[in-house]
Parts: C-alpha cells; sequence; structure tokens
C-alpha cells in the first residue's frame, strides 16, 4: 500500500496553528450503525492510494458504465483526473462487506492553491467567489452504488462533511451538481432548462456569488416548460440550504448540464443540524 501524501499543506490562513488536516484519527472509523437508518455503514477517510483506488473503481462504474460518461484515465475501468492527487477522499462501506459504496472527493483551499484551481474553475468562471476562497472547499465526484440509493449512504456521507468542515474551521462549500442529459431515451438539454427556469426563481443566491458558465448550455434555446424535479442529489443539497449560483454549463464528457451550487455550514437547517450532532455555527 502505497501511503498518501496528505496531510501536508496548511488549510488556509485562519486553520489551525500547525495547519494539520482534521480528518477522523487514522486510527479510528466513523461508524454510524448506531443510527437506525444508518446501521452496518462506515464512513472513513482514504489514507492509502489504494483506497482512492477503490473509490475511482465506483465512480466509473456509476459515471461510465451507467451513466455513459467518456472516461479515460491511466488505470483501466477507473474514474481518475488531475485533481485526484490533491484531495481527500471520503469513503461509506458497506460494514458487512466492506465494500465501498459512496464517496466524494473534498479539495481544500491550500490544495486548490497548490494545483492552481478547482475543478469547478474549469467549468465556470468564479470571479465573484475570490474573496471566500480562503475558507471554501470543493466537493466533486459524489456517487453512491446502484444497490445503495435508499439515503443512508448520502447522509452518512454528509455527516462526515460537515464534520470535517467544523473541525477545520470552514464555512463553504461549492460543486457541480450534474443534471443528465438522457431523457426518456433521448438525449436532450430541456430537463435541465426546466430545473433551471424552476430553480432561478426559489434557490438563486445573491447577485455578488453569481458565477458564469465557460460552455453554457442554451437554455433560451430549449424548452423550459416540462414539469420534472430536480435529482435527488439536487433536492438533498437544497434542503441542506444550498443555493445556485448560475445557469448550468454543458459537460460533453460526462454528458451532462452542471449546475453550480454552494452550501454554507451557516445555512443548515437546525433539524439538519441536529441530526448531524454539530454545534451553532
Amino acid at each position: 500500500m502505497k501511503e498518501l501524501p496528505n496531510p501536508t499543506f496548511a488549510l488556509s490562513p485562519l486553520s489551525l496553528p500547525r495547519g494539520l488536516l482534521h480528518r477522523a484519527p487514522s486510527n479510528s472509523t466513523l461508524d454510524f450503525a448506531a443510527r437506525p437508518a444508518q446501521r452496518g455503514l462506515q464512513v472513513t477517510w482514504a489514507q492509502h492510494q489504494d483506497e482512492v483506488r477503490e473509490a475511482q473503481k465506483l465512480r466509473f462504474d456509476v459515471f461510465g458504465t451507467e451513466m455513459g460518461a467518456r472516461l479515460s484515465g491511466k488505470v483501466p475501468g477507473h474514474d481518475i483526473d488531475l485533481f485526484d492527487d490533491y484531495c481527500e477522499h471520503l469513503l461509506v462501506r458497506d460494514g458487512a462487506s466492506g465494500l465501498v459504496i459512496g464517496t466524494y472527493r473534498v479539495l481544500t483551499p491550500a490544495q486548490a492553491k497548490r494545483v492552481g484551481s478547482t475543478y469547478s474553475d474549469t467549468e465556470f468562471d468564479l470571479t465573484r467567489l475570490r474573496g471566500m476562497r480562503n475558507r471554501m472547499v470543493e466537493l466533486g465526484r459524489s456517487c453512491v452504488h446502484a444497490d445503495y440509493r435508499q439515503g443512508a449512504v448520502i447522509m452518512a456521507l454528509w455527516g462526515a462533511l460537515f464534520e470535517f468542515m467544523e473541525r477545520n474551521q470552514l464555512d463553504t462549500m461549492i460543486g457541480c451538481a450534474s443534471i443528465p442529459m438522457l431523457h426518456n431515451g433521448v438525449v436532450s438539454g430541456d430537463v435541465a432548462a426546466s430545473i433551471w427556469h424552476q430553480l432561478r426563481h426559489t434557490h438563486l443566491a445573491d447577485i455578488q456569488h453569481h458565477v458564469r458558465p465557460r460552455l453554457p448550455l442554451p437554455v433560451d434555446e430549449l424548452d423550459h416548460t416540462l414539469a420534472i424535479e430536480p435529482p435527488a442529489l439536487i433536492k438533498g443539497y437544497l434542503r441542506l440550504g444550498a443555493k445556485v449560483l448560475g445557469a448550468p454549463a454543458w459537460d460533453p464528457d460526462f454528458n451532462t448540464a452542471d449546475l453550480p451550487m454552494m452550501m454554507r455550514v451557516a445555512d443548515l437547517p437546525p433539524r439538519y443540524r441536529k441530526h448531524f450532532s454539530m454545534g451553532a455555527a
């Protein structure tokens, strides 16, 4: 097993004095078995390269095999890109089998500086967020195994993410939330245009946080009248207090429309704060 180099870099000028990345201790597991809705799930941060490979394999299975994304990487059957080596990788395992069934990757402020950008920067002009970057992490590559999509896995992931934010004195999460372009067997942007039309009236962030897509989905030329709900993950983000930062970008490799979204710890509703056992923000 190859030991990962992290933690090595300070999170931000406002992080803890030693600049250490405060994940769960390396010799412990965040076991969510005590919560009835999450029985048997174990949440850990990847400590070795082979654990990252497990997350990358799950990502390939979900994004490549299941959703038809065009993925290229140095290891066949794995979704790998240049940001992976700079990210923390959060894993949820089935407690009985040990199989990785859910994952997120987290790019911290210092590591974003080191790699030169976030993944979101490749899809959007984030100029208006420049004042937030020292306390902002990027979430990405969220996925859950097809056999475990009943809600418990994503709640376990979110609980660990908010603990991570609180532990490291960080307050903002951003990321690209994907809307599949395939609908009823037809590739179309109408679904994404319709969801954007809904959310711009109900969950749009303040103008000072708006961002612009580098490859915009032509929403004004598409049918935005479809009565369709956002994907489950986006609905979950909205329940956590997330805001949409602007119109969607088109990601041709993943064949999705990506909505830029932001969650702030201070906006987490009280019932979720209690569920995740967080103190006052």
